[in-house]
């Protein structure tokens, strides 16, 4: 996220600003529309963001919703899937 915001603020100022709130409005709606998102490799949901070209993973357990990762699209796949094992073996 933070690497997001620096980006986009040195694109043009206030960006970065715009990015934070947009990101964190798409955290919002997972109160409404968790576990309607695609699957991704059987353990994590995957929600596109709305105005970047964000995803977010996450996961239910219970009544909550568990954001893990909140990654770039354009990166790797290899690099989000490493980044996803990572955070796996984490728990």
């Amino acid at each position: 996220m933070v690497d997001g915001i620096r980006f986009y603020e040195s694109q043009e100022t206030g960006l970065g600003a715009y990015f934070l709130n947009s990101i964190m409005s798409d955290l919002r709606s997972l109160s409404v529309y968790a576990g309607s998102h695609q699957k991704y490799d059987t353990k994590y949901y995957r929600m596109v963001c709305k105005r970047f070209p964000y995803l977010v993973y996450y996961r239910l357990e219970v009544a909550e919703v568990h954001v893990y990762a909140i990654l770039d699209e354009r990166r790797d796949p290899f690099f989000i899937e490493r980044t996803l094992k990572n955070i796996g073996a984490e728990e």
